[in-house]
């Protein structure tokens, strides 16, 4: 069984310290999961709110209003289902070693890049010059 990590309260990755010694690795991974968490919860609660409001509106103008209303909330669902499931290959990179190096060039992510987008498996270089290449093969 793996060990704790003390982590203080106010711990931020610095730049002078190892990059992804354990302290930091155990940041990123309590940050993913509380992440995580709070998605799963909206998510709940969605479940719960469409339950709620499955009724049968006699106003056509209400009816449809509530319908692309739950459309637009069951594309937002879709889109954090998706983010789950970067933060749960985010949270195998760390068990792995792998969190927070490139997968492209293998270069250590920038610790701000990681903080605001803990699930980035490329450096901001690396991203933009993929996205540069998949603007110009899109087929339009």
């Amino acid at each position: 069984m793996k060990r704790q990590t003390f982590l203080p309260e106010e711990y931020r990755p610095a730049e002078d310290e190892p990059f992804m010694n354990e302290r930091q690795l155990e940041y990123f991974r309590r940050k993913l999961l509380a992440w995580k968490q709070e998605l799963l919860e909206q998510s709940a609660e969605t479940l719960e709110g469409m339950k709620d409001s499955a009724r049968n509106v006699p106003d056509i103008a209400d009816r449809a209003s509530e319908e692309t209303d739950r459309a637009i909330e069951l594309r937002t669902r879709d889109r954090q289902r998706k983010l789950v499931s970067k933060i749960d290959a985010a949270l195998r990179r760390i068990e792995t070693g792998e969190f927070g190096y490139c997968e492209m060039t293998g270069e250590p992510i920038s610790l701000k890049r990681l903080d605001a987008r803990p699930i980035a498996t490329m450096t901001l270089e690396a991203q933009e010059r993929h996205e540069r290449r998949e603007r110009v093969h899109r087929d339009d």
